[in-house]
């Protein structure tokens, strides 16, 4: 017959829970508990209570004992002791099973601070790409106004661009403006240049020869959207042509790969 109310105070029941008293003393609660129903309530209530500490310390699941003690530097066999020395020896099996009870809250409050630090991170990258995005679309517009102001211009002078042989379904606008000396190109009507090539736009005078001359590459057809590309063009331009040429250009244009040609109005 042993003191319920003294065995239970004495903390063994903790350190039961806990896991981490020696086989023989496991036994002996064990059939204590089998024995006396208010000590099975009392170790039952203990449980309840470290898995309530568990779920309001993190979002995930509970951690088994088993694995939360191998965390923790604590003696695998406690020296077999019995209730005559309880009075000198049960304090430092509680001090133990308090220490399990707080790394476990630590373990579980670090893993919680881990996975919200992993939100946040998600969280700042995303909402950076969306300021990109909207700062892209700001520049886009700004662009796209831009570029209708100029082709409303008056002094905006419209030379269309008819395919050649080499690509009869590709078209092409020339804007000019001849005051400014620039000139818009709408390349939209033009296939994608293979690697390693790029379009080339020229500025023809038809007589007394024909005299061609480079105002410009389309270097950055595959980045811009949009398809157009402002170019500075000082000469008194008869016509002008879109041809295919190797990547940097060439200094004459290649006849044979003359993708768009197209006549200025007689003004």
């Amino acid at each position: 017959m042993i003191d319920i109310k003294k065995y239970i105070a004495s903390g063994i029941l903790e350190i039961y829970v806990a896991g981490v008293l020696s086989e023989k003393e496991n036994l002996e609660v064990s059939a204590y508990a089998k024995q006396y129903p208010k000590i099975n309530d009392e170790i039952i209530a203990i449980e309840a209570s470290i898995l309530e500490l568990s779920k309001r310390s993190s979002n995930i699941q509970p951690y088994p004992f088993s694995e939360v003690k191998d965390k923790i530097n604590i003696p695998k066999e406690p020296k077999v002791l019995t209730l005559e020395k309880e009075k000198s020896v049960w304090p430092m099996y509680f001090g133990w099973a308090a220490s399990v009870l707080l790394a476990i809250g630590l373990f579980l409050t670090y893993n919680q601070n881990q996975e919200l630090k992993s939100e946040l991170e998600v969280v700042s990258k995303e909402n950076m790409f969306l300021e990109e995005q909207i700062a892209t679309s700001d520049t886009s517009l700004e662009k796209a106004k831009t570029l209708l102001n100029t082709i409303r211009d008056k002094n905006i002078d419209v030379v269309p661009l008819a395919g050649q042989t080499v690509a009869p379904d590709s078209y092409a606008k020339v804007y000019w403006n001849k005051q400014q000396e620039k000139v818009f190109i709408d390349a939209k009507g033009l296939p994608e240049p293979p690697d390693g090539f790029v379009y080339q736009v020229w500025s023809l005078k038809l007589s007394p020869t024909l005299t061609p001359t480079s105002i410009g590459l389309l270097d950055t057809f595959y980045e811009d959207d949009n398809k157009v590309f402002a170019l500075d063009n000082v000469n008194d331009s008869e016509a002008f042509g879109i041809t295919l040429e190797p990547s940097g250009g060439s200094e004459g244009p290649n006849l044979e790969q003359l993708y768009t040609l197209g006549v200025v109005a007689a003004s």
